[in-house]
């Protein structure tokens, strides 16, 4: 599993609004700014994870978007999944239309081994943890020497 820049952006917005905090609601060309993303771009995603109940929006004056739930309850697969399928992805590493513990590819072991890690993260971690560490040195993944 290997993210797509649509759902790196829409990690991105949803962090930047978090670390607003609570309050007013924050307008596409704003958050498109800070973080340097094309605003249509992002536009269409903010519009996504409002669709999906990630984020709410007002429109007219005074509108924009704001997280719908408490960062502490939401976790980064939530806010991945309206743009791929992060409970059930299992594409294969080399692109194979078929790969399975029964017909693997090359990489499909060591594959399967990361991209379970990767699916236990992002379904276990929220966007307060990710909120809360920035700056902090990251935890390890996987067994230590």
């Amino acid at each position: 599993m290997i993210l797509s820049q649509t759902a790196i952006y829409a990690l991105q917005a949803v962090m930047h609004l978090a670390e607003a905090g609570p309050g007013e609601p924050h307008r596409v060309g704003d958050i498109a700014e800070a973080l340097g993303v094309p605003r249509n771009y992002l536009a269409k995603i903010l519009n996504g994870l409002a669709r999906s109940g990630v984020l709410t929006s007002t429109r007219g004056p005074g509108g924009g978007f704001l997280l719908a739930q408490d960062p502490s309850g939401l976790c980064l697969a939530d806010v991945i999944q309206p743009f791929g399928d992060v409970a059930h992805e299992s594409s294969c590493l080399l692109g194979r239309a078929r790969c399975s513990d029964i017909a693997p590819c090359a990489a499909h072991a060591r594959w399967k081994v990361v991209s379970t890690a990767v699916k236990g993260y992002l379904l276990e971690t929220t966007i307060q943890d990710m909120t809360a560490s920035c700056g902090a040195v990251p935890k390890p993944v996987g067994p230590t020497p």
